[in-house]
């Protein structure tokens, strides 16, 4: 069972415990996608989350496209899940299912921009000006942008080097039931395994060149 303290962060495990199969964790929000088929369908759908929204008083981030809805939510007061969103998220199942909407789990990712540094307090503002984001209050080295059009920005701690070392990396923040399927497609694409040694929580790939990214997941997080 998830806390009922609506002020309270939610872990992973606990999120995970209660029951949404239509949705999935990935970082510090819920995420579904809904397969409506059609544009009217998906405005109907978007027009009952938002009464939900307004009667919990409580609003996801909403992103409505041709053939599909999909749907953030967190409690921005906290900067986390809790009681709230796993609320609101079975209310918006109901009502999917209501119009005969099915999820798509599957296809749901957050892309993060990880930037190894020595010193992120040297070369924080240069990036927080050339990106417009904002300062995360709960972690001094990310930062996100307010409106979710660009992917957070955070900083990697490692020793000084000099060039041509890779610095930028993306981490791909997937549903924990999709992982092992994205990896192995990269692995089939000309991808190699750097190290699984920090599995489930995320596994190091790189390209054909050995650019890294990260497949990552909740599990083993808490």
């Amino acid at each position: 069972m998830t806390s009922t303290d609506p002020q309270r962060p939610l872990t992973f495990t606990e999120t995970e415990a209660a029951g949404l199969t239509d949705w999935r964790r990935l970082f510090d929000s819920l995420h579904a996608r809904f397969r409506t088929g059609d544009f009217a369908t998906g405005l109907a759908l978007t027009t009952r989350i938002g009464e939900l929204a307004e009667e919990a008083n409580h609003h996801p981030d909403v992103d409505l496209r041709y053939p599909t809805v999909a749907i953030r939510t967190f409690s921005h007061d906290v900067g986390s899940v809790t009681s709230r969103d796993v609320d609101l998220a079975r209310g918006i199942s109901a009502a999917a299912a209501d119009l005969g909407v099915e999820a798509d789990p599957a296809s749901l990712s957050v892309v993060e921009i990880a930037l190894d540094t020595a010193d992120h307090e040297e070369i924080k503002p240069f990036w927080k000006a050339v990106l417009g984001l904002t300062d995360d209050p709960a972690r001094d080295t990310q930062m996100f942008d307010t409106v979710g059009a660009l992917p957070t920005l955070w900083f990697q701690h490692t020793e000084p080097h000099d060039e041509p070392r890779q610095r930028f990396h993306l981490d791909v923040r997937v549903p924990h039931d999709v992982a092992e399927e994205r990896i192995a497609a990269a692995l089939a694409a000309g991808g190699t395994l750097v190290s699984d040694e920090n599995a489930p929580s995320f596994v190091v790939l790189t390209d054909a060149q050995g650019n890294k990214a990260c497949i990552t997941s909740g599990l083993g997080r808490d």
